[in-house]
């Protein structure tokens, strides 16, 4: 027989196997045993967490008569057949491959008739969000009048593509990203049973590149077999996975934080010469950076020993850089790992990196009390500037000819460093109407609920008011909000949001509320709005405006929302 890869061999068979699942697994198990169960699931979770080993578990679980607490027996013939893939009345179904609405409709007519070897029919569709749309009516319509006896589990792993009709209608179960300790011990117990020589350091650097997938450690466990003859060593687990050493993160990081930026750029070109990606590298000084932050905080939240370090390590580590200069090293890395997305020359970032880290070192107590009398200086000389500026103000009252020299008015500190894109607003507004904006007010919380909790609660803070077919004005009555949000990536979220619930792509413009008026009056009066209407006709006219300009002032505003004024 073929090799197998380990992801396929040691599959979860039964609920008990399904690693860092526990609440997902006792609520169907539970389902079962008290013959809850629905006609519809929704498995959503990243990649290799689980999604399809759980539905085929729960398709045996229902329908198998020797089931134990919620665990099939996967001994009954019922069991071995959907374990190999041949019972009939469990189809899965690939909808990445099978997506338009003939499939779906094929399936719909099937599902009428009932199962011919199990108690119920179950169809497993994984990446259901890949379906079109007409393939999503058609599976609706099933969804909203299930045959008896048939029991439908959706797979995704980008639920938020899928339309919120169809989440209505299902249970749904979110699989969390696997811990790396999840990952180690089951790696541990699969080469246990194997009977394979192992370094946990090397299992622990697996499971740390695995970022959450079960099927991803495994698969890498699979290749640091093959490359090192059936053992798991640390020095192979490193290469295959193109992480760095610890100890050479250590020294990379004790020089950069010293200031040392010619020695850290030599250590640079040694984890260059050894072949190593510069995301990988990033990525792992970002973790180790993280660690050292975590253990000055509190030791007790870090577990050492999956770090590959030693606690003498860490006593040494966190007295070379206080927490203020741990953040600036995470900020400067995560700006550096974005620009390096598209690079061919990832060496040069990382060289550029080295130099900006090495200039982050924290300023010593003689220099924070130097900044401190400067701090004081400058505090007395302000107050002695807003006493001159009060004597000036009193001498308001001199005749103007009495004044020898001009009063220089102070330069004030702007409150904000939002600047309003005023060409952008006019682009709404040229073809934004009344009923686009009631439109979009009804679709507002369904779009709200696309974004991430970060992004929903900044936005919340902040209203429409006004919207075209392409386009739509959101106005903050916080000038510190506005100014997060539009110096974020909000405005494109939110358009891409609005285009999942509308069909229909939208830019977004931000403006302050106290200046929306008079941006609005503005616009009204550069399209001509106030000349065409004082050359108007005398007041007995129809009140019905036959100006196109007046028109569109009143679909853009309403009727009641605009006022004319001869001047």
């Amino acid at each position: 027989m073929s090799y197998q890869a380990l992801y396929r061999v040691w599959r979860p068979q039964r609920f008990s196997d399904v690693v860092g699942q526990e609440l997902v697994v006792t609520t169907l198990k539970n389902a079962i045993i008290t013959n809850q169960i629905s006609h519809a699931y929704l498995f959503a979770g990243p990649r290799g967490t689980g999604k399809t080993s759980a539905a085929k578990i729960f398709a045996k679980a229902v329908n198998c008569h020797h089931q134990v607490n919620g665990e099939p027996c996967n001994e009954c013939e019922t069991c071995q057949a959907i374990t190999n893939g041949q019972l009939n009345d469990v189809i899965e179904i690939d909808a990445a491959s099978n997506n338009g609405v003939e499939e779906i409709r094929d399936i719909r007519d099937k599902a009428k008739y009932a199962p011919t070897q199990a108690d119920y029919k179950v169809y497993i569709i994984d990446e259901v969000h890949m379906l079109s749309t007409g393939a999503f009516n058609a599976l609706l319509k099933t969804l909203e009048e299930p045959p008896a006896n048939v029991i439908f589990i959706l797979a995704t792993t980008e639920p938020h593509k899928i339309p919120l009709t169809i989440i209505s209608r299902v249970q749904r179960f979110d699989f969390r990203r696997i811990s790396p300790q999840d990952a180690f011990n089951r790696m541990k117990f699969i080469l246990d049973q194997k009977q394979l020589q192992y370094d946990e350091k090397a299992l622990w650097v697996i499971a740390n590149a695995a970022e959450g997938g079960m099927r991803d450690a495994l698969s890498i466990l699979d290749q640091v077999l093959s490359f090192s003859d059936n053992q798991v060593e640390l020095k192979d687990a490193l290469l295959v996975t193109g992480s760095v050493t610890k100890q050479l993160l250590k020294k990379y990081f004790l020089q950069v934080a010293a200031g040392k930026s010619a020695q850290a750029l030599t250590t640079m070109g040694e984890i260059l010469d050894q072949g190593k990606d510069g995301q990988r590298f990033i990525e792992d000084l970002i973790s180790f950076i993280r660690d050292v932050l975590l253990y000055q905080e509190s030791p007790e939240l870090l577990h050492v020993e999956a770090t590959g370090l030693t606690t003498e390590d860490f006593d040494e580590l966190i007295k070379v850089a206080d927490a203020q200069t741990l953040y600036s090293m995470i900020d400067t890395l995560n700006d550096i790992q974005e620009e390096m997305r598209f690079t061919t020359h990832p060496d040069v970032y990382l060289e550029v990196l080295t130099v900006r880290l090495s200039q982050q070192k924290a300023p010593t107590q003689a220099n924070a009390k130097v900044d401190n009398q400067v701090v004081n200086q400058l505090q007395q000389e302000v107050v002695t500037l807003q006493k001159q500026i009060q004597d000036l103000l009193k001498r308001s009252t001199v005749p103007a000819m009495r004044r020898q020299q001009p009063v220089v008015q102070p330069k004030t500190t702007p409150q904000s460093h939002f600047r309003l894109n005023l060409e952008q607003v006019y682009q709404v507004l040229d073809h934004a109407t009344k009923g686009d904006l009631t439109n979009l007010r009804d679709l507002w919380g369904d779009a709200l609920s696309l974004l991430d909790s970060a992004q929903s609660s900044l936005i919340r803070m902040a209203k429409p008011v006004a919207a075209s077919p392409s386009g739509v004005v959101v106005a903050y009555e916080n000038a510190f909000l506005l100014e997060q949000a539009a110096g974020g990536s909000l405005a494109e979220s939110l358009g891409k949001a609005l285009e999942q619930v509308s069909g229909t792509h939208r830019t977004v413009a931000f403006v302050p509320s106290e200046r929306w008026p008079k941006i609005r009056q503005d616009f009204l009066t550069s399209r001509g709005y106030y000349d065409k209407k004082a050359a108007a006709a005398p007041a007995e006219k129809p009140k019905t405006p036959a100006d196109p300009i007046v028109a569109q002032a009143h679909r853009l505003f309403g009727t009641d929302g605009v006022r004319v004024e001869d001047n």
